[in-house]
């Protein structure tokens, strides 16, 4: 039995924390590295809704709840997993916590991607959920370093 219940995924970024936490927080910023298209700003406790844009995954449904925002520290939300529960609309399907917590260093920013809450999918999907996410973490993680140091 698979038991894993969370993937984290450090990234080093040359920019000061603020610069980050803008690109985390500014939902049309986030929108444009993360791939989706956002429909409204974040605020605690709020919804947030959209299409992902990835190739690949264009048109599948963005639905997440504002968790935290501490500024220039801690972004989070519960975002719902696609397809996990057949026949359930997207908003009562399960969901993961992520959350970006941002350090500063030396040279700029460490960002800690945390996504948790695994152990609460079906066995069946959790296991799929968990390799298709840490692939995508990586992916993120480099297109935010990227789009940091591009604006």
């Amino acid at each position: 039995m698979n038991t894993q219940d969370k993937i984290v995924k450090v990234v080093e970024i040359k920019a000061p924390v603020s610069r980050v936490w803008q690109a985390l927080t500014d939902y049309r910023q986030f929108g444009q590295w993360f791939c989706v298209d956002l429909n409204e700003p974040f605020a605690p406790g709020s919804r947030s809704t959209g299409l992902t844009t990835y190739p690949g995954y264009e048109g599948h449904e963005w639905l997440a709840k504002i968790e935290t925002m501490e500024p220039e520290a801690l972004f989070s939300f519960h975002w719902h997993h696609e397809d996990i529960e057949p026949g359930l609309p997207p908003a009562q399907q399960p969901t993961t916590r992520v959350e970006f917590r941002l350090e500063e260093t030396g040279d700029g920013t460490r960002l800690t991607i945390t996504e948790s809450g695994f152990a609460a999918l079906p066995e069946t999907k959790r296991i799929e959920a968990i390799r298709l996410n840490t692939q995508g973490w990586d992916i993120q993680a480099k297109q935010i370093s990227d789009y940091v140091l591009a604006h």
